[in-house]
């Protein structure tokens, strides 16, 4: 594969400034390399580099053999999502906090390339999960990556949702919201709301209420290929279907949302050597144990 590696994509977040330079040293070595460089039309604009741009990151993403994506983990879930469809390897540079989704760090870069122009790397599929129904009366359908969260708005009121997994009625929650995610996404909200650290592959969804009511209420586990769905119950309360914690989709009283494994996934790239529990104890600080 790494001579297939002819032409490389570079994105990056327009509102972290201390991408610039990593983009410019990222475009030399890539050059140097006799490979071929492009970028989505903002990244280009930030960068000042000379490439050829594209109008968006979808079609970015259609014309290169890998994405070298600047940021933390908001950028990665906004590339995944709109490269879902091309199967372009994703290698995500870590700018900024906390990050699962990135695979190496900004001073970490030049070896990295190097690694992959030697074939020493890794690839990772995550499928994405989908959620299609009714918002607002109005017909849905959002891909994500990490996780569809059921939500209050502004006002402090919980709210009540019925959950049902293929047909078959799960409960009634009262509570601040719902989520469901996907493996991937299990380290992000789900994890903060007290739901399971679920290996990426691993073939389940998880489910955990936000703050319920009930206490007994905890995170239930099922196949990622069954069909989890949502329907709203509640009435007078502001509540938001929000993908990956950046779309937002507003819902009335009886709209409801279908949550299953979507056909479309992401191939994430690591170096060799990379795993998901060293990613674990390294971000998550852990103690008390003797590995390394």
């Amino acid at each position: 594969m790494p001579e297939s590696i002819r032409r490389v994509g570079l994105v990056a977040n327009p509102s972290k400034s201390e991408t610039r330079p990593l983009i410019q040293q990222a475009a030399r070595h890539i050059q140097r390399s006799g490979r071929k460089l492009a970028c989505d039309a903002i990244t280009a604009q930030i960068s000042g580099i000379r490439c050829v741009s594209t109008a968006d990151v979808s079609s970015l993403a259609r014309t290169v053999d890998l994405l070298l994506v600047f940021g933390g983990d908001g950028t990665m879930l906004s590339v995944a999502r709109d490269a879902a469809e091309s199967e372009t390897p994703i290698l995500g540079v870590k700018v900024g906090g906390l990050g699962f989704l990135t695979a190496v760090q900004a001073h970490q870069l030049p070896e990295a390339l190097k690694q992959i122009w030697a074939g020493e790397f890794i690839l990772e599929a995550r499928p994405l999960i989908e959620a299609s129904g009714q918002a607002q009366g109005k017909p849905i359908h959002e891909l994500a990556l990490n996780d569809f969260v059921i939500s209050r708005g502004a006002t402090s009121r919980l709210i009540e949702v019925a959950v049902s997994v293929d047909a078959e009625d799960l409960t009634r929650y009262r509570c601040d919201g719902l989520i469901v995610s996907s493996p991937t996404g299990s380290t992000a909200y789900s994890l903060a709301a007290g739901g399971a650290i679920v290996s990426p592959s691993a073939e389940v969804l998880t489910i955990t209420p936000i703050c319920p009511h009930t206490l007994s209420n905890r995170s239930v586990i099922v196949r990622m290929d069954a069909t989890v769905q949502v329907t709203v119950l509640s009435e007078k309360v502001d509540i938001m279907l929000t993908v990956d914690g950046q779309v937002q989709v507003p819902m009335n009283t009886g709209d409801f949302v279908q949550i299953r494994k979507s056909s479309a996934s992401v191939r994430l790239l690591r170096p060799r050597g990379a795993s998901f529990f060293a990613t674990l104890r390294q971000k998550l600080k852990w103690s008390g144990s003797h590995v390394e």
